[in-house]
């Protein structure tokens, strides 16, 4: 997908191709009928690249449109990291978040909407084989799908377009005009867009030159993400079993669609992120390049701003919390403090940890071969009241996660690692949770199976009872807390922490009330403690990258902990589980309602 995108944006950009004019909303680039574009299936793909570029997601999730999904990524608005805001600040307004959008514009959800609706009129007007106008529309469906369900699990039930509706005219007075539909409407409409597609897809693209087209398998797994929201508390909150069992359903679709294709759990937590073509991890992509032209750059961003500021030109973001250091469990699989087999320490937090802890986690004094570098150590310490970097990790951690260790400093702006929205271990995770949800004799089983398959290729123990961790016999409530308690752990720093705690109506209990820590290490002074000097100077016997990690530690170190919420503590409020309707959109359509959890009459659940 990558050359794709890149092909159709230099085509559009030297004004070859006419079909440009309809899909970008552009004037005139050219002398070619546009119908005649539709009648030829190179130009109709390179249009669906567009569609593809146009609304493919960034670096955790971040849809283009979302004003959440920037921050989410970055753990800012959970418990994974930390960041002032309205939202945990708790004083949100409705007019906060702007992602409805009814104004006429190409940008938003309803201009990316039009753009689809007008990919899929032209293509039926056009005279290619039927089957090809299917494998073609079948992607772009998939597409409003993912579009209407960024918007619904925002705000609940919006307005469906499901034609092109002009921006001029009486028809843009139209679209200005109408009501939102039913969160149950709109929800109906995503799973029939999605079974389209998943009815015309295949399973797997024949050839490496469309890696990261969608598949068959990567609709039903975004089908079964939107049927397990859709099943959880926030839009469920009487438990309805119906709920529960479309998520089963369409979740077992998915994991047996990808499963006959060739998916699965990739062998390598650590590396799977550098395993692009034929990943079998990889369900639903966005493709980054390391290519620097004008016209194809498209590099993701997230490696240079991620790893510490010294070791490339930006850096330092996305920096974990205390909060989520600690929560990782140990090797056996117990949560810090149950284990019967590991003792935890703060102290010594790095030892005997899940090792998804080491694959995620840059701490002080942690192997982490940077720019190629093997034998690299971080060290994020301070001596004397001053910090050993170049500019301090804010938390005294670093994510580690998906950061390519063989990227040299000089072209880490220019890293291409691709981004995998949903991954295979996601499918598995989706659907024993909706197992767990129906509530039938043995689809408890089902919900142990698929945790035990993303922890035994963690390389967690499997322990007496073959079981990674997980206690016999737990109760449904306690399943669902092992899910939510998995996914943080699998899925750190991807974007999904917000989401699971918004859809289980966690919030309040997870992290209201609570100040989100960091960690700042010393190194102590006094006899048989080397000076700074020492401990930095290669060619000292006491040199850090020389010495015992446990016997510095447990020597050398004093952690001490800090508040990283220093103005207010976290308030999420209970109305932000929908947000509310933008004051502007309800002025440009007085069609359109606010929901009633922010003082109007429409009601999100129904």
């Amino acid at each position: 997908m990558k050359l794709k995108i890149n092909l159709y944006i230099a085509f559009c950009s030297i004004a070859v191709l006419a079909g440009c004019k309809k899909v970008l909303d552009k004037g005139d680039l050219g002398s070619i009928p546009t119908d005649l574009v539709y009648n030829d299936s190179t130009l109709v793909n390179l249009n669906v690249g567009y569609i593809y570029d146009q609304n493919l997601p960034s670096w955790g999730g971040n849809s283009g449109v979302n004003t959440l999904t920037a921050t989410t990524a970055g753990g800012t608005l959970t418990d994974e990291s930390y960041g002032e805001s309205k939202f945990l600040e708790g004083t949100l307004t409705e007019s906060d978040v702007t992602d409805f959008g009814t104004t006429l514009s190409a940008t938003n959800n309803y201009g990316k909407i039009r753009t689809i609706n007008m990919m899929m009129a032209d293509v039926d007007a056009g005279t290619l084989p039927l089957g090809t106008k299917n494998r073609l529309k079948a992607q772009v469906y998939f597409f409003r799908a993912w579009r209407y369900f960024e918007l619904v699990r925002t705000y609940g039930g919006v307005p469906l377009v499901l034609t092109p509706l002009d921006g001029v005219g009486q028809e843009a007075k139209d679209l200005a005009l109408l009501p939102r539909n039913s969160t149950s409407e709109c929800i109906r409409q995503i799973t029939s867009d999605l079974d389209t597609a998943i009815k015309y897809l295949p399973g797997k693209w024949p050839g490496s030159a469309d890696w990261g087209r969608i598949t068959r398998g990567a609709a039903a797994a975004l089908k079964g993400r939107v049927l397990l929201t859709y099943a959880s508390p926030q839009f469920n909150p009487d438990d309805l079993q119906d709920r529960w069992q479309a998520a089963y359903s369409a979740n077992l679709q998915a994991r047996d669609l990808l499963t006959a294709a060739g998916f699965g759990l990739n062998a390598s937590y650590a590396d799977m992120w550098f395993t692009e073509v034929n990943n079998p991890e990889a369900v639903m992509i966005t493709g980054f390049n390391t290519a620097t032209g004008d016209q194809t750059k498209k590099n993701n961003g997230y490696d240079n701003a991620t790893r510490p500021s010294y070791t490339g030109t930006g850096g330092g973001s996305n920096q974990p919390s205390w909060d989520l250091v600690k929560s990782y469990p140990m090797k056996d699989g117990k949560r810090p403090g149950s284990s019967t087999v590991y003792t935890y320490a703060d102290q010594t937090f790095y030892k005997n940890r899940d090792p998804r802890f080491e694959q995620t986690i840059g701490y002080n004094g942690s192997l982490w071969p940077l720019n190629n570098n093997t034998t690299y150590r971080l060290w994020t310490y301070f001596a004397a009241g001053k910090t050993t970097e170049v500019k301090a990790s804010n938390t005294g951690f670093y994510t580690r996660k998906a950061i390519n260790p063989t990227v040299l400093t000089s072209d880490v702006q220019f890293s291409g690692t691709d981004w995998m929205e949903i991954r295979y271990a996601e499918v598995l995770l989706n659907l024993g949770e909706s197992a767990v949800g129906i509530n039938k004799t043995g689809t408890a089983d089902e919900g142990y199976a698929s945790i035990i398959a993303v922890r035994k290729r963690a390389g967690i123990e499997a322990g007496a009872n073959g079981l990674y961790g997980l206690s016999s016999g737990m109760s449904r409530a306690d399943l669902f807390t092992a899910f939510l308690y998995e996914r943080q752990i699998e899925f750190a720093f991807e974007g999904k922490r917000f989401w699971d705690l918004r859809r289980w109506k966690k919030f309040e209990s997870t992290i209201n009330g609570i100040k989100r820590r960091g960690v700042v290490i010393n190194l102590k002074t006094g006899s048989g403690i080397p000076t700074a000097a020492q401990f930095a100077d290669p060619n000292n016997a006491n040199y850090r990258d020389k010495v015992n990690l446990d016997v510095a530690y447990a020597n050398y170190f004093s952690v001490e902990f800090k508040d990283l919420d220093t103005r207010y503590s976290p308030n999420w409020k209970p109305a932000y589980y929908f947000f509310g309707i933008p004051n502007s959109t309800m002025a440009n359509n007085p069609k359109i309602t606010q929901n009633n959890t922010w003082g109007g009459p429409f009601d999100p659940l129904k």
